[in-house]
């Protein structure tokens, strides 16, 4: 099969996925990807990136309050009108496109008279979030086919004669794995991985997911692995952290060496979230793609709600991913109490990630979606 596809997605977690999806394409199909904010980092090495590109304060992310007004104070509205030329250039060029992300993609593709092949939502959730009527005419005006997050999305949408399919959650299929040995790092019984995200809150939200370790009781205290996001320095984490960073000795691509001091050691590798979340038996997290990850891996999660989180986000996420995520104030007390509880409480954890790998799973849409593509 001979084929050119254009992938459109709006934030650094659909890059990721539309990546994705990109490098499972056969031989003989090239793909163009087109990242409508940010840099698009994720397609190095497996797509060209085409079209105009645009930074926003944000980086696509919803959770925080006033992101929007943020965004457009950082001229967002100027970055709609070259998004539209581009688009419309596209019409024709391609055999089929491809969206990612909330309905931004299709309200563009709509506007510059573009028709998309395949929509994939990764936001909306049947749990919380459904479709409205506008979003419903929108789908059904721009798209051929939506594959949903799970089957309640998909029969909403199947009502109202649009083809929809529920494959399972595509963002689990992004989950990196490669070269490193956490269990060779092991010293105590029990292990917690930290994923402080990757956006500019990353190092204020690592340090205090230390302090958070630092107020357990030392005879209890987890070992520590961090899933360093790719740009975010290691030295940048040791100011942020008051720890010391040593240099990496093992020879795996992924390790990025220690954070030592007095009474704490923490792990920190990039590329192998997978190895890290499987490594763990509690997960401190502040990221979006990868929080989804770690409970459809069956690892409970505990996040820290930060004061200037979106009430209805939050809640929507919640909804979601009901008990299998424990939500606690931005307080190191509270985070160390609600990880000191799950830490010793064995049948709790089993119970909490069967609840998680239930919602936010199954594995294997990726798959699926390519065979879709290939049709």
């Amino acid at each position: 099969m001979s084929a050119r596809f254009l992938f459109i997605a709006n934030g650094n977690g659909e890059d990721s996925i539309a990546a994705e999806i990109i490098s499972r394409l056969p031989e003989g199909v090239s793909a163009d990807a087109y990242p409508v904010v940010g840099a698009g980092g994720a397609y190095e090495g497996i797509a060209p990136i085409v079209g105009p590109r645009f930074e926003i304060p944000s980086q696509g992310w919803r959770h925080t309050k006033g992101s929007v007004a943020r965004d457009v104070r950082g001229g967002m509205l100027s970055s709609i009108g070259p998004a539209l030329s581009f688009l419309r250039s596209a019409r024709g060029r391609y055999d089929k496109v491809v969206v990612v992300g909330d309905n931004v993609g299709p309200i563009l593709c709509l506007l510059a008279g573009l028709k998309i092949d395949i929509y994939l939502d990764v936001f909306k959730s049947g749990f919380a979030h459904t479709y409205s009527a506008p979003e419903r005419w929108l789908i059904r005006r721009t798209t051929r086919t939506v594959f949903t997050r799970d089957a309640m999305l998909a029969e909403t949408l199947a009502r109202a004669g649009i083809d929809a399919r529920a494959a399972g959650n595509v963002m689990l299929d992004t989950t990196t794995y490669g070269q490193y040995d956490a269990a060779a790092r092991r010293r105590r019984p029990l292990a917690v991985t930290l994923l402080p995200g990757s956006r500019a809150t990353t190092g204020e939200s690592l340090a205090l997911q230390v302090e958070a370790l630092r107020l357990l009781p030392e005879a209890e205290r987890p070992d520590a692995f961090v899933a360093v996001a790719g740009g975010i320095a290691p030295d940048e984490l040791a100011t942020a952290t008051g720890l010391r960073w040593e240099r990496p000795n093992s020879g795996e691509a992924a390790d990025l060496g220690r954070l030592v001091g007095e009474d704490l050691l923490l792990n920190l590798a990039t590329g192998v979230t997978g190895n890290l979340i499987e490594a763990a038996d509690v997960v401190l997290s502040q990221a979006g793609t990868a929080t989804q990850q770690a409970l459809g891996l069956g690892r409970p999660v505990i996040t820290f709600d930060r004061a200037d989180n979106r009430r209805k986000r939050m809640a929507d996420e919640q909804a979601l991913m009901g008990e299998a995520r424990r939500l606690v104030p931005q307080d190191a007390h509270a985070l160390a109490q609600a990880t000191a509880r799950l830490l010793a409480d064995r049948d709790e954890r089993a119970r909490l990630g069967e609840i998680g790998a239930e919602r936010l799973g199954p594995f294997g849409a990726a798959a699926r979606i390519v065979e879709r593509l290939l049709e």
